[in-house]
């Protein structure tokens, strides 16, 4: 079932229908909008968030509703996973439906307990935060956290891993900024090391806080983005669901809500569809929160690739492609990178609303 729902996101991707007649193969959940910590380039920095969990009716629902085609759901969003009372049991329901899923943890909750915990789940991937390969950068960009504390943390929990043979993929993460760009060398080198640490990550910021001026010009726009056809959505704690992560961080309006329209409904919403039918036409940049966008746009080849495997070995193949392309031995064509905007600041651009009105004819 799951590679049929595939085939039939990959056909209407190549055909460019603003209809989609199956469902997204991954999906954001943020199962809690609560954290810890202050990073400066941390969309809750400009969006506040409540101190609330998602409620259970929520997750179920989704994972009900998903449970024949999702194939990989990522438990994170605004908030720290670990924070949430219900983490366990959800990444446990998942696996109940055929679900794989990861988290992505900033190691401060991740003691010897937690991790013995997390360990005895069924989990199939999580990243491990570390921005940073000295103290300075690091607690720069993780404020509230302590630098010692969380690497060990991160490596005690890589060993447990390694030493009770358990195939969780562990990827260490640092999103390169600034201050800690010249530090990717010993942060991989580091990491590497670790016993358990299956692959080092190196990931570009994708949050316009730190680089404002930057977005997608109309030329980029050559081919749609995946995310309209292939997923992940992203679903806020409330059951509030966006075309993506980004544009949710972009001020853009839910297309949905899970308490009150079912997913296929969602999925396929006039704000959905909308979205498809412009980028169908190579106007992608006249989308307010497209144009700001600072996620890559992949060549079809990539799309191609990314559903033709399970959504679980794309994921671990991300890290790896991204590696290749930080070190520049990724064709560049392959990537359309976002760059400094150009065009003129008085454009009126597309403002994507919530399921009202008619949706789209065009496309099918």
């Amino acid at each position: 079932m799951r590679a049929w729902n595939r085939a039939r996101l990959l056909w209407s991707y190549l055909r460019r229908h603003t209809r989609v007649n199956a469902l997204p193969v991954e999906y954001i959940v943020e199962t809690t909008a609560k954290c810890n910590l202050y990073c400066p380039m941390c969309p809750r920095e400009s969006h506040p968030q409540p101190k609330e969990d998602m409620l259970d009716g929520i997750f179920t629902r989704l994972v009900n509703e998903s449970a024949r085609s999702a194939e990989h759901m990522m438990l994170i969003g605004l908030g720290e996973p670990l924070l949430d009372p219900s983490i366990f049991n959800r990444i446990e329901y998942c696996a109940e439906h055929g679900i794989s899923t990861l988290l992505s943890t900033n190691g401060t909750l991740l003691d010897e307990k937690a991790a013995d915990r997390l360990l005895s789940t069924r989990l199939d991937h999580i990243t491990l935060s570390f921005d940073g390969a000295t103290k300075e950068s690091y607690e720069f960009y993780r404020k509230g956290a302590r630098f010692e504390k969380v690497r060990d943390n991160f490596v005690r929990f890589a060993r447990m891993k390694h030493e009770r043979r358990l195939p969780v993929q562990i990827v260490v993460q640092m999103v390169v900024m600034e201050r800690n760009r010249n530090e990717t060398e010993e942060f991989v080198r580091f990491w590497s090391a670790v016993p358990g640490v299956d692959q080092v990550r190196l990931k570009e910021d994708e949050t316009n806080l730190m680089q404002p001026e930057a977005g997608h010009q109309s030329a980029d726009w050559r081919w749609p983005c995946h995310y309209l056809w292939r997923g992940p959505m992203y679903v806020k704690h409330n059951g509030d669901v966006y075309p993506c992560c980004q544009s949710y961080m972009l001020d853009g309006k839910p297309v949905g809500h899970l308490g009150k329209q079912s997913l296929e409904e969602i999925w396929n919403s006039p704000g959905m569809r909308q979205m498809r039918e412009l980028h169908a036409l190579g106007r992608a940049n006249e989308i307010d929160i497209c144009s700001r966008c600072l996620i890559n746009i992949p060549h079809p080849a990539l799309v191609v690739g990314s559903l033709v495997f399970h959504g679980r070995t794309v994921r671990r193949l991300l890290p790896l492609i991204e590696r290749l392309q930080h070190w520049g031995r990724l064709p560049i064509r392959l990537l359309t990178p976002p760059a400094p905007h150009s065009g003129d600041p008085a454009k009126t651009l597309i403002q994507i609303e919530g399921p009202v009105g008619p949706a789209p004819k065009s496309g099918d």
